[in-house]
């Protein structure tokens, strides 16, 4: 995207490199990164990371500042999930741009989708950081962080936002055995940067109004949850909790749970931007498309592409029974343009704008996807190099 440093990379590249990458990734994290890692990381203008920082921005404020969408989103949570004390606003928002050429042959953002949930906030910075180290590029002037931050004031924000006004102690990261899940890399360090520990879900006891959790042999309250938790996968493995999320608790949510619903899937088809694909919800559809191809069946609340069908078929419209199409929408396929030029290649990005909403909504960083498949995840792009996780660079 920024050609001289595209060409200057590819050139140097070297296998020898990569590896020292993935070594020091491994070390950083203290654990094995278990997602594919890109060679590469890629290079932006400043001005197209601005436009899809702004983009989102509109997208999100156009939500949270509506009463009537807030009404309409009551319908999006759940009873049986329904927090109380929600606060006016999301702490956490991401929303995923694809690139698309326009008529006129200009790159253009396109919504893929947004959700008002936690993402790599702790890995993302070391993962950048890593790239410009080990490839030499700490001369280029590079930086990863948006809104005027750097490391230092990043970490301050971060802190203010997971650890609030306690003692790291009595704040938790919780989630369903996070020994198992593939971010574990950044609950770790998550809890170098602040001294917050990720907790199984399942080892949290209720008192009264109180929640505890034991640490080095000792039972210690829970006065804060930066919350990890995703119900979609609480429901698949049926886990078993000691409290109840609809209990009035004396704890404090970074990142409020009500809102992963009302900032989801379900907001797309009532969003109004020229960034936004056309989406309906399938229960509200009048009439299938005739050229489904150029359409994608996405479930409302599903991580990393679980069960999105791309192109679907009238019969799998029909596979999904009447009760449970309120659950999902159909959504107008993007092409996604291969920006990236590797060894291999064009290859697609898809950029991750991710926000942390304290006193202003802020856009702090970017996470980046690389694919040559029908999808970013790592399903669709087995077998192949040069795509997976990767870092937004940008010269200021």
């Amino acid at each position: 995207m920024i050609p001289s440093l595209r060409k200057q990379f590819n050139a140097s590249f070297t296998p020898e490199k990569y590896q020292h990458f993935l070594r020091r990734i491994d070390e950083q994290c203290g654990t094995h990164v278990q997602f594919r890692l890109s060679e590469t990381p890629c290079f932006f203008p400043k001005e197209l990371i601005d436009r899809m920082a702004r983009d989102g921005r509109e997208l999100i404020r156009q939500l949270v500042d509506s009463p009537e969408y807030r009404a309409k989103s009551d319908e999006a949570v759940p009873a049986e999930f329904k927090v109380p004390n929600e606060p006016p606003h999301p702490m956490f928002v991401q929303v995923d741009f694809g690139l698309v050429r326009d008529a006129g042959g200009e790159l253009q953002p396109r919504l893929v989708e947004l959700q008002a949930f936690p993402s790599l906030y702790a890995y993302q910075g070391p993962l950048a950081e890593a790239y410009i180290d080990i490839y030499g590029l700490g001369t280029s002037g590079l930086k990863y962080f948006l809104s005027g931050l750097e490391r230092a004031s990043y970490r301050e924000l971060f802190r203010r936002a997971i650890v609030g006004t306690h003692d790291p102690e009595n704040v938790i990261l919780m989630e369903i055995h996070p020994q198992e899940q593939k971010t574990l890399t950044d609950f770790l360090l998550t809890e170098k940067m602040l001294g917050v520990r990720a907790v199984d879900i399942v080892d949290i006891e209720k008192e009264g109004s109180r929640l505890y959790y034991e640490r080095d042999g000792k039972r210690i309250p829970i006065l804060r949850i930066y919350n990890r938790t995703i119900v979609d996968e609480l429901e698949r493995k049926q886990v078993k909790l000691n409290f109840d999320w609809r209990d009035e608790l004396d704890v404090e949510w970074a990142g409020h749970p009500n809102w992963y619903f009302r900032i989801s899937k379900f907001s797309i088809p009532y969003l109004k931007h020229e960034s936004v694909p056309k989406t309906w919800f399938l229960d509200r559809l009048e009439d299938i498309p005739p050229d489904l191809e150029n359409y994608a069946l996405k479930p409302l609340y599903s991580f990393a592409g679980l069960g999105v069908v791309i192109a679907p078929k009238k019969e799998d419209i029909a596979a999904i029974p009447w009760e449970k199409r309120p659950y999902y929408i159909l959504q107008e396929r993007m092409h996604f343009e291969p920006v990236i030029e590797t060894p291999y290649g064009g290859t697609k990005a898809e950029v991750r704008v991710m926000y942390i909403w304290l006193e202003e909504l802020a856009p702090v960083l970017t996470i980046i996807r690389m694919g040559r498949g029908l999808m970013m995840g790592v399903d669709h792009n087995k077998n192949m190099e040069w795509v997976g996780a990767s870092a937004g660079l940008y010269v200021d």
